[in-house]
């Protein structure tokens, strides 16, 4: 159902932005994005690039102290960051239902301390540190709508890169 793992690499944080800004422009009110990764690995640069795909053009920062930020795009982006949550009662507190399953897009920092809590169709994307610039992301779309997201991202990715190096 979720369709094979696929996976990508960045190369600057600019692409991974610029990455991130592909995919916001393919979600649609109800997809959730499930972020992955430690510490630096890039989940907040990617958040900014999904918010401008949305549609938002104003700062978005990691909202490690208050957890949910809010911005205003063509849907509502819900930004969530669980780094300070350790106890699940934590995310029941924080009206979970509403973030995870709303009329917007959410985008979940740290999703693997709300697994028993997210939904079985998102987009789940681990993001692992190759270098000090470099990235691999491995995208393991669930559900139809998120498979049909993750292809088309990868196929656009795909041509911008043979693109870029068609130029070289």
């Amino acid at each position: 159902m979720g369709g094979r793992r696929e996976s990508l690499v960045t190369r600057s944080s600019d692409e991974s932005r610029e990455l991130g800004r592909a995919l916001g422009r393919l979600l649609e009110a109800g997809d959730l994005v499930a972020l992955y990764g430690d510490l630096g690995s890039g989940k907040t640069v990617l958040a900014q690039g999904i918010s401008v795909g949305l549609g938002y053009d104003g700062y978005v920062s990691s909202p490690s102290f208050i957890v949910v930020n809010e911005y205003a795009g063509r849907v509502p982006i819900l930004h969530v960051d669980l780094y300070r949550i350790h106890d699940p009662a934590e995310i029941e507190d924080l009206g979970y239902r509403e973030l995870f399953f709303g009329d917007g897009v959410a985008i979940i920092e740290w999703a693997e301390r709300a697994r028993e809590f997210l939904p079985d169709e998102r987009l789940d994307i681990r993001i692992s540190i190759d270098a000090p610039d470099m990235r691999t992301l491995v995208f393991d779309a669930r559900g139809d709508r998120h498979v049909r997201v993750k292809s088309a991202l990868l196929k656009l990715w795909r041509e911008r890169s043979q693109d870029e190096d068609s130029h070289d």
